[in-house]
């Protein structure tokens, strides 16, 4: 679809009706409800009730309030392949496009999904920020810099609020690493920690009121965050003036009164936590106040009533007032186009000429498997999945010729059984009888107990089987195994592979999504249909106040010989016009509960682009990952495109970049080094517990600048189809206002970047900052303007002694720029925002 002329205000939307302040009635009606609760009543709502929701009170009208998972998709009560989820581009790919009004239409479609799933508070948006490239989670938080971190995470909150689900801002604060999580305490210095870390969360607070936020596993500053009353009171409702639900991370509170007073509302998953039972103890011996347990009841209803949930209360969001229903594959496929990032382009061989009906040879294990997500609890199952292979083959002309070749196979570890196999999950009782059964759409089993299938009582169950039928694509060995913990017993074609017992793991997120670990192989011919059955003899986990069933079939087809397919991809790229090779991490590179030991491509993917590119003059290399690598031969190929996790329709969106249909629209959140070892803030893992932050505001761009060492790409960069020329730049009252023009041949979009810079920068103050940006459109030879506010922090400093923010005097430099090294037009600012 071709784009028209049009200008998007940079500042996020303004704050919706769902997270305006209640109706009058809701305070009347929460008043009401307190006061016919007793003790035991109300910290039995404060620990939850299961994994994932809160119990219902009849006796005052309170319905139960469901909570989910979802940076990118909701997953609702469930996590079951067998319940499809709508699946969003990755955090980092919508940080990517800019774009707040996109993230609030994000963050719309994923409360209709909420809505169908019956979930009522979306436990979503990251907005942690990318201190260094290792950080393992970080294709599910934003970016680098606070600013567009809080603009993008305000249109997400408001997209989802004026929907009428809650949003829950995470992980505050300072959850920026995933190493010793549950107990490293990061020591932030002052100013770090309001400029930067806590920067995103006020501005979401401020600009979207979001109704609920989660404290974070860590510790800051000596205090863990489940118990942190300086930030959790004293910063984030005394001075910011929040009014919402502060949440755990799941099994992250440890101390009921240390909780409690700290301002900790809930204590997640329930019901045996440190609030419960342990709270009402620790308020009748004198040791918490039964009005500090009121304050938190308080906020539960209070979210309550905004939701719907409290008898009496009016949403705050009526359902007549949601915004009307998106398509939610084309939104998913909007975000994906527009976030990708074209980081070289030299001879202009991007867009493919798909009149002259190319020949292209598509290269990659990822090309035909698509990497969609990230690892980790924001894992959703999608209803169906647009590979690279599948987006190309449905949108090529016809007379095309498209080849294909895994040339390296990135993953050298098992995953859970799909292609091939039919699959059902047979649940017995201790004397074998069926209990239920139900089919299976991955070779996986994920049921809490409130959630096993109907007519199965958790105590009653003792074996799980998956079991069911594999036909194999390839002749040769064929490797299986499992995923989880416990007693398994694992048959493939009448032979047993495996009979035996394993430990649980450490993390929960081992225990619920389990490694995958080797068992056994089998010889198998291409197109025989043989049994496969995984008999899990004690399937019942328990993981402190968690229970439930959670294991996994895995299977890995043949190896092939590596020479053989690198061999088989160069003679493919050989034979084409353009070679497109889609390299990717693997999820045991990218995933939550551990952080990255190196940023290189996973197996042999980086000598396979050097072999294609040598081979094909007009190589595209497509890099699907979700945080930097490194590409040691980003000079020696025609074109990289950087497409982030997709999400379910990347492979639709990648044919419509390729072939021009629409053009690449991201620049980076976060900057891109050559080499790990240039990087200026690497440390991630704790010492004797402590992870100092000794780089203090030098985070991401701000540090590079200092650095001897330029980046291979920087903060902002982005290529697009059409060229622009800055024609001027103006300021006046906190507003800057830019005049550009499309001086290319085709509509295009372009980011509009402003960095104040002081003209003499103060001791250990960053050279220069983003101050606000905009994306315009604009056709061929069209002068487009647009006006972008001045973040008054750009302009302000944290006084540690005087604990306020203050003015730092200029003069500036206001700099109109393509990205952070690339000023184009530059005024002088005498005072802060004023020229």
């Amino acid at each position: 679809m071709p784009l028209t002329p049009r200008v998007t205000e940079s500042r996020a939307p303004s704050t919706s009706p769902g997270g305006a302040e209640p109706p009058g009635d809701h305070d009347l009606v929460v008043e009401a409800a307190l006061a016919r609760l007793d003790l035991d009543t109300k910290v039995r709502l404060l620990a939850g009730q299961d994994l994932w929701t809160l119990p219902a009170l009849p006796e005052i009208g309170l319905d139960s309030l469901v909570m989910s998972d979802g940076p990118v998709g909701v997953r609702g009560a469930a996590w079951s392949a067998d319940d499809p989820s709508l699946c969003l581009p990755s955090p980092t790919a919508l940080a990517a496009t800019w774009d707040p009004a996109l993230a609030r239409r994000a963050g719309r479609v994923l409360a209709q999904e909420a809505h169908r799933k019956g979930a009522h508070m979306l436990l979503a948006p990251t907005v942690n920020l990318h201190r260094s490239p290792l950080g393992g989670r970080h294709f599910e938080a934003y970016s680098e810099d606070p600013l567009l971190t809080g603009r993008i995470g305000t249109g997400y909150v408001t997209g989802v609020q004026e929907s009428g689900i809650a949003a829950t801002v995470k992980h505050f604060v300072a959850n920026d690493a995933e190493t010793e999580r549950f107990t490293v305490d990061n020591r932030v210095p002052a100013r770090a920690l309001r400029e930067l870390y806590l920067a995103p969360f006020e501005a979401i607070v401020r600009d979207a009121r979001p109704w609920a936020l989660m404290s974070a596993y860590n510790g800051v500053n000596g205090a863990t965050m489940t118990e942190h009353r300086a930030l959790q009171t004293g910063v984030l409702r005394e001075e910011w003036g929040f009014d919402g639900v502060v949440v755990s991370d799941w099994l992250a509170a440890r101390d009921t009164v240390g909780a409690i007073e700290g301002g900790l509302d809930v204590a997640m998953p329930g019901p045996a936590t440190v609030f419960g039972p342990a709270l009402a103890a620790a308020v009748r011996d004198g040791r918490v106040a039964e009005s500090t347990v009121d304050t938190a009841v308080r906020h539960i209803l209070l979210l309550a009533a905004r939701l719907g949930l409290l008898r009496g209360a009016a949403p705050a969001v009526p359902s007549g007032r949601r915004p009307a229903p998106l398509d939610g594959p084309a939104v998913a496929r909007e975000i994906a186009a527009r976030s990708f990032v074209l980081l070289r382009d030299p001879a202009g061989t991007l867009p493919l000429d798909a009149s002259a009906a190319p020949s292209i040879a598509l290269i990659g294990r990822a090309a035909r498997d698509a990497r969609f997500l990230g690892g980790g609890s924001a894992t959703v199952y999608p209803a169906r999945v647009v590979s690279p292979l599948d987006g190309l083959t449905g949108a090529l002309p016809e007379g095309s010729r498209l080849t294909y070749a895994m040339g390296a196979d990135p993953n050298d570890q098992l995953e859970v059984a799909a292609a091939g196999f039919t699959l059902r999950a047979v649940l017995r009782d201790a004397q074998g009888a069926a209990l239920a059964e139900q089919p299976l759409a991955l070779g996986r089993v994920r049921w809490m107990d409130a959630a096993l299938p109907d007519g199965v009582g958790y105590d009653s169950l003792a074996t799980v089987e998956i079991t069911g039928t594999f036909t194999p694509r390839d002749t040769g060995t064929h490797h299986f195994g499992t995923a989880g913990t416990g007693d398994f017993r694992l048959t493939v074609d009448g032979t047993v592979l495996y009979d035996g017992a394993d430990p649980e793991g450490g993390d929960p997120m081992e225990v619920l999504t389990g490694r995958p670990i080797p068992r056994g192989t089998a010889a198998l011919e291409a197109g025989r249909t043989v049994e496969v059955s995984l008999l899990h003899r004690a399937p019942k986990l328990a993981y402190g106040p968690i229970r439930g069933v959670t294991f996994g079939l895995t299977h890995r087809d043949p190896e092939r010989d590596g020479d053989r397919l690198i061999e088989e991809a160069v003679a493919a790229a050989r034979a084409a016009d353009t070679a497109v090779v889609v390299v990717a991490t693997t999820e045991r590179v990218e995933s939550e509960g551990f952080d990255r030991t190196d940023l290189r491509l996973p197996g042999r993917q980086d000598e396979l682009v050097s072999r294609v590119a040598a081979a094909n003059a007009r190589t595209v290399v497509v890099v699907n990952a979700g945080a930097p690598v490194e590409m040691p031969w980003r000079e020696d190929v025609a074109a990289i495109l950087l497409t982030w996790f997709p999400g379910q329709e990347g492979g639709a969106a990648l044919a419509d970049v390729l072939l021009g249909r629409e053009e690449p629209g991201g620049r980076l959140p976060t900057t891109w080094p050559a080499r790990l070892a240039d990087a200026p803030v690497t440390r991630v893992t704790p010492e004797d517990g402590v992870l100092p932050y000794d780089e203090d505001l030098f985070v991401g761009y701000r540090a590079w600048e200092r650095h001897t060492t330029a980046p291979a790409y920087p903060f902002g960069h982005g290529l697009g189809y059409t060229t622009w020329e800055y024609v001027s730049l103006e300021a006046a009252d906190g507003r800057a206002r830019v005049r550009l023009r499309n001086t290319g041949t085709r509509p295009g979009r372009e980011t509009v970047q402003l960095y104040a810079e002081p003209v003499t920068p103060a001791e250990g103050r960053p050279a220069r900052q983003l101050a606000g940006f905009t994306t315009v459109t604009a056709a061929p030879g069209e002068t487009v303007e647009t006006e972008i506010a001045l973040a008054d922090r750009t302009f302000q400093v944290w006084d540690e002694a005087a604990t306020a923010w203050t003015v730092a005097p200029g003069p500036y430099l206001l700099h109109a720029a393509r990205d952070a090294n690339a000023p184009v037009l530059t005024i002088r600012l005498s005072t802060p925002g004023r020229p």
